[in-house]
């Protein structure tokens, strides 16, 4: 990136409602082992009755704003990677907005599914270098058991709630950490792998008709597997190639948390030891656009943002979309 942006605080919320292996064993044919050796998660946090999408990057934008040491009436734009936003419209940004008790922000909800937090990246980034006192926050939330078809046993092991935030600007800090380089890329063409239709002007509803199975997550997961991985590795090494890195000069990798067989998968094909990659999928699931925000949001609470070190993130999401970005506290 020819002007160097940076991230001035990050935040992590996921709801208090946690459900288990255990418990979904008493909803669908499935077992803890089953979901374990097949998706290394335990459990997965969900929203309780009521609580929305906006609910939960409120509670993750209120934490990256005190951990920027910032008043959010120093704000300026609100950004929110969601694929479960509370309605169409108004956008859940604008929610976000209310909710903090703030008006007059630029507010705008993007979509790249379980890449959106990346790509927002890039969008924030951006905006930061052509409004230099810009203070941008950054949410990616999923309510995404809203989406889920709690009878797929293939598809509502894998996923859970929660949202995580960051605050990005033009202007360092003595604890910033540094946006060096932002990679994303996409295939259209590979859109039918990973879908929610039902709702949408191809699939629009009609009142009184039962809710169709296209209103939920449809995944065909071999060929999600497949080109996952295939796209994150390629996408790591022309960032790492473009910076001069080496996979020996990356301290921490955090990849999408899909599942740990596509987390293990990356790791061992970029020649990045397990100590190194950053793993919270069997606590919280696949979040998709909150994955990698709670993951840096959990990372940097637990001390794990130690200054100097050079942070690798990749994603992978419907649409198809991926990215990586390298980062440097």
């Amino acid at each position: 990136m020819k002007n160097k942006c940076y991230i001035r605080g990050f935040g992590a919320f996921v709801p208090e409602k946690v459900l288990t292996n255990f418990d979904l064993e008493k909803m669908v044919d499935t077992s803890d082992e089953w979901i374990r050796t097949r998706t290394g998660i335990e459990q997965r946090h969900i929203v309780a009755e009521g609580q929305s999408t906006s609910d939960l990057t409120t509670q993750a934008a209120k934490a990256a704003i005190t951990d920027a040491k910032m008043n959010r009436e120093e704000l300026s734009h609100i950004l929110v990677a969601t694929c479960t936003p509370d309605a169409y419209c108004p956008n859940t940004a604008c929610i976000t907005e209310d909710k903090l008790g703030l008006k007059g922000l630029m507010a705008l909800d993007l979509s790249a599914a379980c890449s959106g937090f990346v790509y927002g990246l890039k969008l924030a980034s951006s905006l930061a270098q052509t409004e230099e006192n810009a203070n941008i926050l950054l949410c990616g939330g999923e309510s995404m058991s809203s989406r889920i078809n709690w009878e797929d046993r293939n598809t509502c092991v894998l996923f859970g709630d929660g949202a995580g935030a960051v605050v990005i600007s033009a202007t360092p800090t003595e604890d910033s950490t540094t946006i060096v380089d932002i990679e994303l890329s996409s295939d259209g063409s590979l859109c039918e792998l990973l879908t929610i239709r039902g709702g949408g002007s191809s699939l629009p509803y009609k009142v009184g008709q039962p809710v169709p199975e296209e209103h939920f997550v449809m995944m065909q997961g071999r060929e999600v597997f497949k080109h996952a991985v295939r796209s994150m590795v390629g996408v790591c090494n022309t960032i790492m190639e473009r910076n001069g890195l080496s996979a020996d000069d990356i301290d921490i990798l955090i990849p999408h948390q899909a599942n740990m067989r596509i987390i293990e998968a990356v790791g061992k094909k970029l020649s990045i030891d397990s100590e190194r990659v950053y793993v919270n999928v069997n606590k919280v699931g696949n979040t998709s656009a909150a994955s990698i925000p709670i993951a840096l949001g959990q990372a940097k609470a637990a001390g794990i943002l130690e200054p100097g070190k050079n942070i690798l993130l990749t994603t992978f999401g419907g649409g198809f979309t991926w990215g990586a970005a390298l980062l440097r506290t």
